[in-house]
């Protein structure tokens, strides 16, 4: 065997690792031209060189975040943390991008309190709903020297969240801004205009924030599609504007066309979406239905919204969301889905009442009325602060279910409205409803009580003390509702007051009746009449003689003046009136059968006649052979009339018929 050559070393394919520095150059290029997947391929390259390099993980982290890959970037966090590298910050933005606020809130709390963790703590209480906790740490940002960012379009966003849309325009003038100096500020501001019901002004003012972004997001060579999406905010909220100001084909057509376009700003189409079937009410469910399937997570069985929109949205929108879907539900009696979803709403927004007033209009839909006001009960008495919506409700679905004692009880449970005339009345007529007379005049009493002593310019007793001195004296008790009278007399000096005194006291104190009577001015013309030869007096009595007959003419003579003067009859066009002609058939409307002229045809009787017997043939006189003499004419005349007697007289009667 020949021997074996010698095999040539290969030469080594493995390259030098880069230099660090070039590495670094790379990494920045490429978070510069916005290239995140690759710069955390180069990152990923330095750790592998350098695992505890603190620039290259912080740098791989904001590319994750900034590609929208947080659970990424919570990984890179959790495996730095036995580099001690100070990453709460960044933590904290990954929480809050999860949606779980609580969580990120606490990992801000023992930090320094620099700007850029006060503008996250103000977005994670913005999103909590605490309004007025994120207009404090804005305006202590704005106190600060430091120049941030958007801080003006964040503050007046957050003061029309705490419900002080009034001071926005007073924060803008300290800060020495106009609303129009950017497309952000103007939408806000018209939004702070939406919530004063200034929509003409808001209206004008979106169309001028619309046409601004245009402008500047232009002018960023932004392309077509990121600037809908950028401007899908404002075409949303001038569609509402639109739609306020009864401007209803115009919206629609606005919402129609966001929705249609499908744009990546999930938000703007989900309001578009909620406004839309909020306009179109209880018409075509099932599409309204459909829309709303399209907001919520695929893989969820239940209506649940996505988990975009869940980080997006503020509470109160998704709770108009949910709301208006059990709505649909309602309408379209899917009563199973509508009671399932009401029933998971009380734990998704625990301190709203929403969800159970519509766990209440489920009851109500399904018949079972007295459910419904205990829920609604038990619920007024766990949150007194929250009552007054839930108390009116529980009022309006017992008064429907003829329960008025729980109606009126309700309404009596609601202080800052149960000294007003309307509610007053309100529970009054319930009260007498449920037959309970004197609750409803103790109500009365509180009533005209809590206003005597009541120290407003307002002042209702001049209505209620009318009412109450009538229901009293409807019922009976003379002298309660005399006495009432008797003190708006003197409080007031009504006439008509005046004169339910004198009727009232007619019935209990006669002489004090007259006293009072003397008041009254006397009416015109009353005084040529004798009231006591009146009484004397045995009434009307019958006229007779020549003066019945006077007054019987005069009668008829007013009778015929009253009667209609006769007016001159149409004649057709063309009928002459002086030459009529024949008069007309008045029986030309009937059928001829029907006319007494009628007269039917007659059968000739002997031609249907059969003679012989049976199977026998014969023969009509057109068949007959022509005779040749009169003779012969006669002979057959009278072979027939002497064969006519011989048929029976069963043939004679069918002859007749």
């Amino acid at each position: 065997m020949p021997p074996k050559s010698k095999e040539k070393p290969r030469a080594s394919t493995s390259q030098p690792p880069p230099a660090m520095e070039d590495l670094f150059t790379s990494l920045n290029r490429h978070i510069e031209r916005s290239e995140f997947e690759q710069a955390v391929k180069v990152a990923d390259q330095v750790l592998s060189i350098a695992p505890t390099d603190e620039d290259a993980i912080r740098c791989k982290l904001v590319a994750l975040l900034k590609d929208d890959k947080i659970d990424d970037a919570l990984s890179v966090i959790q495996s730095s943390q036995k580099l001690q590298i100070d990453l709460g910050f960044h933590k904290a933005y990954c929480l809050y991008r999860q949606n779980k606020l609580d969580e990120a809130i606490a990992c801000l709390k023992g930090r320094a309190r620099d700007s850029e963790t006060l503008l996250l703590e103000a977005q994670i209480l913005y999103r909590l709903g605490k309004a007025d906790a994120c207009v404090d740490v804005y305006q202590n940002l704005k106190k600060s020297k430091n120049d941030i960012d958007s801080l003006e379009v964040n503050l007046v966003a957050g003061l029309i969240s705490a419900g002080k849309s009034s001071q926005v325009k007073r924060a803008l003038d300290a800060l020495r801004i106009k609303p129009t100096s950017n497309f952000e500020l103007a939408y806000n501001f018209a939004c702070s205009l939406i919530e004063e019901n200034n929509y003409a002004d808001a209206e004008q003012l979106l169309l001028t924030a619309k046409r601004i972004g245009q402008e500047i997001l232009t002018d960023d060579n932004l392309a077509d599609e990121d600037i809908e999406i950028e401007l899908a905010p404002i075409s949303v909220q001038l569609a509402y504007v639109q739609q306020v100001l009864g401007q209803s084909q115009e919206s629609t057509n606005s919402y129609v066309d966001i929705i249609k376009r499908n744009l990546a700003d999930e938000s703007s189409v989900a309001v578009a979406v909620n406004n839309l079937i909020a306009l179109k009410g209880s018409r075509d469910v099932s599409d309204g239905l459909r829309k709303f399937d399209k907001l919520k997570e695929k893989d969820s069985q239940n209506f649940q919204l996505s988990q975009a929109l869940d980080a997006k949205l503020a509470q109160k929108h998704k709770e108009v969301i949910y709301a208006n879907r059990i709505l649909l539900l309602l309408h379209a009696n899917k009563m199973d889905q509508a009671r399932e979803l009401s029933a998971a709403l009380p734990a998704l927004f625990p301190e709203s009442v929403i969800p159970t007033l519509l766990q209440a209009a489920v009851l109500v839909r399904e018949n079972k009325a007295a459910k419904a006001e205990e829920l609604l009960g038990q619920f007024a008495e766990r949150f007194p602060e929250k009552s007054k919506l839930v108390l009116l409700a529980r009022a309006q679905i017992a008064a429907s279910a003829s329960h008025p004692h729980v109606a009126a009880e309700s309404l009596s449970k609601i202080s800052d409205i149960q000294h007003l005339p309307g509610t007053v009345a309100t529970i009054v007529a319930l009260k007498e409803r449920a037959g309970d007379n004197d609750g409803a005049a103790a109500v009365l009493d509180s009533a005209i009580n809590w206003w005597s002593n009541s120290m407003t310019e307002d002042n209702k007793l001049s209505i209620l003390m009318p009412q109450a001195a009538s229901f009293k004296l409807r019922h009976g008790k003379e002298e309660e509702a005399s006495r009432l009278y008797e003190e708006i007399v003197q409080s007031h000096r009504s006439t008509e007051a005046l004169v339910g005194l004198v009727t009232t006291l007619a019935r209990v104190n006669v002489e004090k009746a007259e006293t009072y009577e003397k008041q009254l001015n006397p009416l015109p013309g009353l005084r040529a009449v004798d009231v006591d030869n009146l009484e004397k007096t045995s009434g009307a009595k019958p006229i007779e003689g020549a003066a019945a007959s006077a007054m019987q003419e005069e009668v008829k003579s007013k009778e015929k003046a009253k009667r209609k003067r006769k007016r001159k009859p149409k004649y057709p066009k063309g009928f002459d009136p002086a030459n009529p002609g024949p008069p007309p058939d008045p029986e030309r409307w009937l059928p001829k059968r029907e006319r007494s002229s009628y007269r039917p045809k007659r059968k000739d009787k002997r031609a249907a006649q059969v003679r012989g017997s049976q199977g026998a043939v014969t023969r009509d006189k057109q068949e007959a052979a022509p005779s040749t003499s009169k003779s012969n004419q006669a002979t057959s005349s009278k072979a027939q009339s002497a064969a006519a007697p011989s048929s029976s007289k069963a043939s004679k009667k069918k002859s007749r018929r």
